[in-house]
Order: structure tokens, then C-alpha cells, then sequence
């Protein structure tokens, strides 16, 4: 396993494999409007809402504003990389999430900004994941992936060398780990709404698969499939910086011009240009199903509250297609480069406004 990421990387091959590797599979948790009970949605906003406050402290006390293209990089890679659905055992579709990376060169802090401005992105945007579940799928994918692949990768990492193959393995057990355990909470989110919330008549009010179902359905193509694939792409990423950027990964608050940030940027438009494979994929990811394709498959009566709150907000780009163009690939390409260029901007923006403080420019001095 070690020996396969030591062999020479340069630019033009991180960007075919990344490609290549989203492509043949990841992960999926985004969760609609409508599954989760909006009690339930408040709880997961209120237990993700000190992470951001953590993230934002890390980002005013250790960054500074040459960091800033990096943070907008990962952010964009993180949500191009959700754009690729792929087939997953039982006819369902996933997609990756790039939050262990993320995590990896920037800490689990700055990464948890990072994955989440771009989830709410694409919530508001696109369509791609419920606005009052924005909390679930923030903790789920945001929080839960980078704190626990970074947990793994510092355990194997700690105290070797920058290119020491100890490293290529934390990066892809905690790509595994990380995304597996995020899995593994979006199943019990779903399985708990079905005991909690009920109808007069015992019916479910919103997501109506029970613990039994929503877990195993959850976790097991994640650890067969997807987070093997999410722990590859990560590992792959992490061997190609090893060898030709290894500041990166001692830190991001270095010196701009030891930022060679070409290759990352490169492989951010390979994935652009290939994003349209992601409409190969022939499921839905699991437990993303709308009211409509629920009755399609033979649920008799879709849950009251699912149906109330399906559909709360109307995406302007909804499904990452165009309406003028509809289901096609360059309405996927343009979907991806307007995505990637809101979620640039405002990450740009966001830490900009952060990091340029009379604080953060005395310590950029000081170096």
C-alpha cells in the first residue's frame, strides 16, 4: 500500500488521478428539507455553531492574508469534488467531499469554514442539500470528516518527517475513518426521526426508515466503496504536495511565494472540464430522494412534515443545470464554474475580512 504513492508525482498526474478517482467513487450525505424534523435541524445547527466560532477564532489568530488563496482553493475543490455522482451498491449514487484534505493542510479549524461555506453554497444555489438541514449536513460533512481524519492522520504523522510514508497512510485512514463516521451519524440522524416524530396515527412525519435500514444503507457502501476511495484521493494529494510543495504541509501561514499553488489549481480545472461524469451516475444517493421519486418507488404515503418542507426553498440553479439549457453537460461545466467562482469569492472575502486586522499585520511583518 505504501509503496504505491512513492513513486514520482508531477502536476499533470495529480490532475488525472484526482479526476479519475472522484470519478470511480465517493461519498454522498447531503440531506433535503423535509427528512429531518426542524427540532432536529436546530439541535445539529446549535451543535455545529461553535466549530464555525472555533474556525473563525483559528483563521483571526494563525492566518494571514497570503493564506487566503489557499483556504478559496480547498473551499473550490471540496465543492467541485461534490459534483461527481457515482453508482454505489444498492443503485445508489455518491459523491466525495475533500474534507480530510482540507483538514490535513489547514487544520480541522480553517477546514471546517472551508467545506461548510461551500455546502451552504450549494444549499442556496443549487439546490444540494435542505436550507434548514444546513446544520446537519454542515456537522456531518464539515465537522465530523475533518476533526476525525485529521485525528488519524496526526496519529500516524506526528513527529516523522514531511516525506515520510507514515503520512501517505494517516492521509488515507483518515480519509476512510472520517468519511465512514460521517456516514455512520447521517444514518442515525435519518433512523432516530421515525421514533421521535410521529404522526396521530403512529405514521412518520419525516424520514420514514428506521435505524436498521437508514444505518447499514448509510455505512456499509461508504466503508466498501466511497471512503476508500475519499482515503486514495487524499493520500494521492498529500504524496503529490510531499514531493513538490511540501510547505503546504507544514502550514499555511507561510510565505506566499512558497506557495506553488500551480498543480492544485491545474487539477481544479481538470476536475471542472470532466465535472459532466458526474451525470453518469443512474441512482440517487441515498436518503436525497424527492417526494416524487419516493412515490416512484412505491412509498404509499410520503410523511406530512416531509412533504411540507420539501419544498421550502426554490434553488435558482437547482440540480446544477441551467434552465435555458436544462440536464447537459455544459450546463454542468457552467454549473460547476459558477459554483467554484461564488464559493471562491466568498471564502476570499470571508477570510480576507478575517485575516487583514491590525493584529494579523503586525505578525505578517514580524516574519
Amino acid at each position: 500500500m505504501i509503496e504505491l504513492f512513492t513513486f514520482k508525482i508531477n502536476k499533470w498526474l495529480v490532475a488525472y488521478y484526482a479526476a479519475l478517482l472522484v470519478w470511480l467513487g465517493t461519498t454522498a450525505m447531503h440531506i433535503p428539507d423535509g427528512y429531518l424534523s426542524p427540532l432536529t435541524s436546530l439541535v445539529m445547527f446549535l451543535l455545529v455553531l461553535p466549530f464555525w466560532m472555533i474556525g473563525v477564532r483559528k483563521i483571526r489568530e494563525t492566518m494571514n492574508a497570503r493564506s487566503v488563496p489557499l483556504i478559496a482553493l480547498l473551499a473550490a475543490f471540496s465543492f467541485v469534488i461534490m459534483m461527481f455522482n457515482i453508482p454505489l451498491p444498492g443503485g445508489t449514487s455518491g459523491h466525495a467531499i475533500g474534507a480530510t484534505l482540507a483538514a490535513i493542510v489547514l487544520g480541522p479549524e480553517v477546514a471546517v469554514i472551508a467545506v461548510s461555506i461551500a455546502l451552504i453554497i450549494q444549499a442556496f444555489f443549487f439546490g444540494d442539500g435542505g436550507i434548514l438541514a444546513i446544520g446537519a449536513n454542515c456537522f456531518n460533512m464539515a465537522v465530523v470528516v475533518p476533526y476525525v481524519g485529521y485525528a488519524v492522520y496526526q496519529a500516524f504523522s506526528k513527529g516523522t518527517p514531511i516525506n515520510s510514508p507514515r503520512r501517505l497512510t494517516g492521509a488515507a485512514l483518515g480519509g476512510w475513518l472520517g468519511v465512514s463516521t460521517g456516514a455512520f451519524l447521517a444514518g442515525i440522524e435519518f433512523g432516530i426521526q421515525p421514533l421521535l416524530f410521529k404522526a396521530a396515527d403512529g405514521s412518520p412525519l419525516y424520514a420514514p426508515f428506521p435505524l436498521s435500514v437508514s444505518v447499514p444503507a448509510m455505512l456499509i457502501p461508504h466503508m466498501l466503496v466511497a471512503s476508500v476511495v475519499e482515503g486514495l484521493l487524499t493520500a494521492l494529494v498529500v504524496a503529490y504536495l510531499q514531493r513538490s510543495n511540501s510547505n503546504i504541509l507544514e502550514g499555511a501561514a507561510i510565505p506566499a511565494q512558497a506557495l506553488r499553488l500551480r498543480g492544485l489549481w491545474v487539477a481544479l480545472a481538470v476536475l471542472i472540464v470532466a465535472s459532466p461524469f458526474g451525470l453518469l451516475a443512474p441512482g440517487t444517493a441515498w436518503g436525497e430522494w424527492s417526494t416524487g421519486q419516493l412515490s416512484a418507488m412505491g412509498l404509499q404515503a410520503i410523511p406530512t412534515g416531509m412533504r411540507q418542507l420539501s419544498g421550502l426553498w426554490g434553488a435558482p440553479l437547482s440540480g446544477y443545470n441551467l434552465p435555458v439549457l436544462g440536464n447537459t453537460n455544459l450546463g454542468y461545466v457552467i454549473s460547476a464554474v459558477t459554483g467554484i467562482v461564488i464559493v471562491g469569492l466568498v471564502v476570499w472575502l470571508f477570510t480576507l475580512l478575517l485575516t487583514v486586522r491590525p493584529g494579523a499585520q503586525n505578525q505578517e511583518h514580524q516574519r
